[in-house]
């Protein structure tokens, strides 16, 4: 049975016999698991071109990834997509795409990133594709090795400017190297795309490719409207618990929002003391932690929100130059939200008003900005009308289209 890989050069290889994938499973009993037992499952027919994607996260949570495999699933790709298995990982769900996740010994810091990385090398050096969709700069690299490697196609999708992320840009040293991983990678990938107009400029002058535009748009959501009731808000934020997101200053203002409640879907590395400080300032009965939520669950729960928050401090250009999945999610949803005053959501606001941008993310800011849409109906009903507008045009089966279009223009290497 060809199983194996025998490598040539950078530009040809030749299928050999299973003695080589013996090798390969002796290297990966080495990281603690055989390959054959890890990626026991994988699957592809011959029929369809296939895709596959590699992600750091949890499947189940990443909504980009989900809908990007579905679409492309539905257009007449095979798709599989590879993704990590954490402590607290619900089950995958049954999906138009293969789903697999990567056990790992480690799970942060660089010992996971270095672990991961040649997992995923050994898995797309032995398993069937056309294409390795690599999705930001932590599965990069053995992506476009591979690629080089087996003569596939290797698509770049930056969702966000992983050298410029605020547990990056603090510290020089790793910076320096995921830069060196960008210079080295992404001009030699076949064709890449990225998430806001302002990322898809700077990435194309820097890299020296054109990189496309494939916004985090939601799918369109039936019947939208948010409910309010005796007069009590809730002000939603969803997203990582990170730093940088202005959670702790939410906290505290919300010592002096009345009538309102906080809800807060999501987990992060702030999980524990956002917590405490709820607790500590006794405005627990007040903010309400959801945890993580699956897709599905947010779709149902957005609408019941009377604000949105999408609150980020300029701590690197991955923030400041973002648009991110929440800003859509709260159109579809029809709840005005409070965004920063940064690039993307000043244009889309610009065009659309959908809501009030704020300059900072001081207590004292952030209380004005709820106290604004709380307490004036006539601005308030005037921004979800604009968000029920706007979520007729912003939808992901307008936006799917250029996505589908990516792939479909990629041609088969001989």
């Amino acid at each position: 049975m060809f199983i194996g890989l025998s490598v040539d050069s950078f530009t040809s290889y030749t299928w050999i016999n299973s003695s080589t994938t013996k090798q390969i499973n002796r290297i990966g009993k080495s990281l603690f698991y055989p390959v054959s037992s890890i990626y026991q499952g994988y699957h592809l027919s011959n029929s369809k071109r296939k895709i596959v994607f590699t992600v750091t996260t949890d499947l189940s949570f990443d909504q980009r990834m989900q809908r990007i495999c579905h679409s492309l699933a539905t257009a007449g790709f095979e798709v599989y997509l590879i993704g990590r298995t954490k402590k607290q990982s619900p089950p995958l769900r049954k999906t138009a795409y293969q789903q697999k996740r990567i056990q790992c010994f480690f799970n942060k810091g660089k010992l996971f990133y270095v672990e991961f990385n040649i997992r995923l090398f050994l898995f797309l050096l032995t398993h069937p594709t056309d294409i390795i969709g690599s999705v930001d700069l932590d599965t990069l690299l053995p992506g476009m090795l591979i690629s080089k490697l087996r003569n596939k196609k290797c698509v770049f999708d930056a969702h966000e400017y992983f050298s410029e992320v605020p547990e990056v840009v603090n510290r020089p040293l790793t910076q320096k190297f995921w830069k060196l991983v960008a210079k080295f990678c992404i001009p030699r990938v076949d064709t890449a795309y990225t998430v806001s107009p302002s990322l898809q400029a700077l990435f194309s002058q820097q890299h020296g490719i054109p990189f496309q535009l494939v916004r985090n748009i939601a799918r369109t959501q039936e019947s939208p409207i948010s409910k309010q009731a005796d007069n009590q808000h809730i002000l939603l934020y969803q997203g990582a618990l990170n730093a940088g997101r202005g959670l702790e200053a939410l906290i505290k203002a919300m010592q002096q929002v009345e009538n309102a409640t906080l809800w807060i879907a999501g987990e992060g590395d702030l999980s524990s003391s956002l917590r405490k400080l709820s607790q500590e300032l006794s405005v627990e009965h007040k903010v309400n932690f959801l945890g993580y939520l699956l897709p599905v669950q947010l779709k149902k729960l957005t609408p019941k929100a009377t604000i949105g928050l999408n609150l980020l401090a300029n701590k690197g250009l991955s923030y400041y130059y973002s648009l991110a999945n929440k800003t859509f999610d709260y159109i579809q949803a029809g709840i005005p939200a409070i965004h920063p005053n940064f690039p993307e959501y000043e244009q889309i606001n610009k065009t659309y008003s959908i809501g009030i941008l704020v300059a900072d993310l001081q207590e004292s800011t952030l209380i004005e900005a709820i106290h604004q849409l709380t307490t004036d109906p006539v601005l308030y009903q005037r921004l979800q009308q604009n968000c029920l507008k706007a979520a007729k045009e912003l939808t992901w089966e307008q936006e799917e289209k250029r996505l589908i279009q990516i792939y479909q223009n990629l041609q088969p290497l001989n």
